[in-house]
């Protein structure tokens, strides 16, 4: 099979394609060396037509893909859409709508956490996929007949994968339960790289509101230093790096040279005078103006709470047929152990029906767990 590789016919198969009720697609991307993902190719399928299409061809307009994505009339159908749809994001500020992950949905039928495409390949269709070509330098040109062919299978199985779990879904009334999971991945929200935002996703102990507030200036710093150069954030500057730079709050380039985390001579570089007028923004700030550190508190006895919760987890997973994942998490646990009005996925919408009015009866003493005939069943203790 060829590529395709021009603008017109593009235009022609995303024409053809809209006509559909729903498409399949995946992408084939770069992003070791870079800030943002480089598209490679991209991968689409109806029910009549399935290509792939060469998204380094010279002089290639992607809009008829892009706007395929964004019509309201077609269900895009991925798997583990989240990084897709971020490529799909930055290069043209839309987001695919509506869309279906396969992932989430196999979640909710009880297909395990997070399978992988091939294993639910396998398990719905009885082929096993042909994964040598996964890992290939899809940078290359021309694209080998071995690389288009595993490409172009990923899209035709995932229609087969896609019909028996939608099947599935409407037949064990667990529709909603997907669309409530799609919100997540066609918000802007969840794609947005915003600078000064970046310090949201580091897994720092910072204690101190000085501390915080370097933490927030070096990691808006290192985000726009990535952002321009468009390289990967640990290109710049390791994430540990930047915890400790915000608990010692080096103010010379002598003092951010003892830092035992940072490369040896780094501050001898141009991002070292950079590092340390951040480190000077962060100590200026006004205190006010930095969020608060709300720190998670653990209920008294807590523990054997939360390993309570663990089973009745367990159990109706294992009744339900739902991977445990989707339902709760350990850190939602935790939370439900601590406080009733808990902030959590698990204590809303059809979670809560399933699981959390549950776990706060169990909580209080209104539902016990015993085992019956080598199961554990749950015991209302109301009356």
């Amino acid at each position: 099979m060829q590529p395709i590789t021009t603008t017109a016919a593009l235009a022609d198969i995303c024409g053809r394609m809209v006509k559909h009720p729903f498409v399949t697609v995946d992408t084939e991307f770069l992003r070791e060396t870079t800030y943002y993902p480089l598209l490679c190719v991209a991968q689409i399928a109806s029910t009549d037509d399935a290509v792939v299409v060469d998204a380094l061809a010279p002089g290639i307009d992607l809009t008829p893909f892009f706007d395929l994505l964004a019509n309201e009339s077609v269900v895009k159908v991925f798997h583990a859409a989240r990084q897709d749809i971020e490529i799909v994001w930055n290069l043209a500020k839309k987001i695919p709508h509506p869309i279906f992950d396969t992932q989430v949905a196999a979640m909710v039928l009880g297909y395990g956490d997070s399978i992988s495409y091939d294993q639910l390949v396998q398990r719905i269709t009885g082929d096993t996929l042909d994964k040598s070509n996964r890992f290939t330098d899809w940078t290359r040109r021309p694209l080998t007949e071995a690389q288009l062919r595993y490409a172009v299978s990923d899209v035709t199985h995932l229609r087969d994968v896609y019909l028996k779990l939608s099947s599935d879904l409407k037949s064990r009334g667990r529709e909603n339960w997907v669309e409530s999971e799609m919100d997540v991945l066609t918000s802007p929200d969840t794609y947005r790289a915003e600078p000064e935002r970046a310090w949201e996703r580091l897994k720092s102990r910072v204690r101190k509101p000085k501390e915080l507030a370097v933490l927030m200036e070096v990691a808006e710093w290192r985000e726009r230093e990535a952002q321009t150069r468009d390289v990967p954030r640990g290109r710049v500057l390791k994430d540990d790096v930047i915890g400790d730079i915000a608990t010692q709050a080096p103010a010379t380039i002598e003092q951010l040279s003892r830092l035992r985390s940072l490369p040896k001579g780094f501050e001898r570089s141009r991002w070292g005078d950079a590092i340390i007028e951040a480190v000077k923004r962060g100590i200026e700030r006004d205190p006010k103006s930095l969020p608060r550190l709300e720190r998670f508190k653990p209920a008294a006895n807590g523990s054997a709470t939360v390993e309570l919760l663990k089973v009745l987890l367990r159990m109706t997973s294992e009744r339900f047929g739902v991977a445990a994942k989707v339902v709760a998490t350990v850190d939602d646990l935790d939370r439900i152990a601590a406080d009733d009005e808990a902030d959590v996925p698990a204590l809303k919408g059809w979670r809560r029906e399933l699981f959390g009015e549950k776990a706060l009866a169990l909580k209080h003493g209104k539902l016990a767990l015993a085992v019956e005939k080598g199961r554990v069943v749950a015991v209302d203790k109301s009356s």
